[in-house]
């Protein structure tokens, strides 16, 4: 009888480990393309809130008629945010003494628009941009008006609901 090599005897022969070598490596591949999937079905259950009531002043710091310029500091931060962390936007007290809210973001590209008092419009420096006092759409590219936040008055407090940037997709 002929007698087997020791490598064969002892099962580690050449096709044994290179098919074990090749089961590794899938395995590898494999959770290298799972956990990222993986990470993205599960994310929707671990979302924070991402809107919350966050106080913007008093209201004797905006006069009826006028648009004003406000900024509060996003509750849902990171170490990392710095200046990103306050989040500006145009307050609007109209002459019957209701508020609007806007961000300060153009519904085109997202470029921040400016409130011109004398012409008593907002008007987009990137790409000519035009609102309306109210925030409606008047000219220029813009798909539709400034997005506008929800308002809240609390006895002598403004708030406004606030937290994530608006978007087409998500606005607020």
């Amino acid at each position: 009888m002929r007698e087997r090599p020791a490598e064969e005897a002892s099962g580690t022969s050449r096709r044994n480990f290179m098919i074990r070598f090749g089961v590794l490596l899938n395995v590898v591949g494999a959770s290298m393309l799972g956990l990222p999937i993986l990470g993205y079905l599960v994310a929707p259950l671990r979302r924070r809130a991402e809107q919350a009531w966050i106080p913007l002043g008093r209201l004797a710091d905006y006069p009826q008629g006028q648009t004003r310029f406000a900024e509060y500091a996003n509750p849902f931060r990171v170490p990392w945010d710095g200046m990103t962390l306050k989040t500006p936007c145009w307050v609007r007290r109209k002459e019957d003494g209701s508020f609007q809210v806007f961000a300060i973001n153009c519904a085109h590209l997202g470029c921040p628009v400016r409130w011109f008092q004398e012409s008593r419009l907002f008007m987009c420096p990137c790409h000519g941009g035009v609102y309306y006092e109210d925030g409606s759409r008047a000219s220029g590219p813009p798909p539709r008006g400034l997005f506008e936040y929800q308002v809240e008055v609390r006895g002598e407090e403004l708030g406004v609901r606030g937290g994530h940037l608006p978007t087409l997709a998500t606005p607020v």
